[in-house]
């Protein structure tokens, strides 16, 4: 199934809910090792039909620190909860970029939190989020963002090459 596809699909799993599970470690491209070996809590529903329509997971108050690659692949996510692990670079949200379905993002409790301009960073880098850390995303919250971003963020040097005549 390609990229499309699972875009245009209008059902959706029901939440993966890995917290509380001790999870530490994840591998780029699979399924998080941890993961593995622990049972995902249960819902009303059968688990993971259709994996490309999973909208939602869980994986708060474990012990990851970093943004596992395997999370950009499900194109539907639109709610992602990583609060409270040990997530420790602020460039690791750079990552989710490429989620056009996130909405919803939690990453209080992890390390990145204590970075200055932190809330501002995450809403720059993921414009389409319209709550973050269990509050909504304001107008004004937008604004402080784009200003910090000028302040903060330099832009990308072109390198012009010159030709020796």
């Amino acid at each position: 199934m390609n990229k499309r596809n699972y875009m245009n699909t209008s059902v959706q799993e029901p939440p993966l809910d890995y917290s509380f599970r001790s999870i530490h470690v994840t591998q780029a491209h699979s399924v998080p090792t941890d993961l593995l070996s622990e049972e995902p809590r249960t819902g009303l529903r059968p688990l993971l039909e259709h994996p490309e329509n999973l909208a939602w997971i869980d994986l708060s108050f474990n012990d990851l620190t970093s943004i596992d690659p395997v999370l950009t692949t499900f194109f539907n996510l639109s709610v992602l909860y990583l609060h409270g692990n040990s997530i420790q670079r602020l460039g690791e949200v750079n990552k989710l970029a490429v989620l056009p379905r996130l909405r919803s993002l939690t990453l209080h409790g992890n390390p990145i939190e204590e970075e200055k301009g932190y809330r501002q960073y995450v809403l720059c880098t993921l414009p389409r989020i319209t709550t973050f850390d269990f509050s909504g995303v304001t107008k004004a919250d937008r604004t402080t963002a784009e200003v910090w971003k000028r302040m903060n963020i330099k832009p990308k040097k072109v390198r012009i090459k010159h030709n020796a005549f």
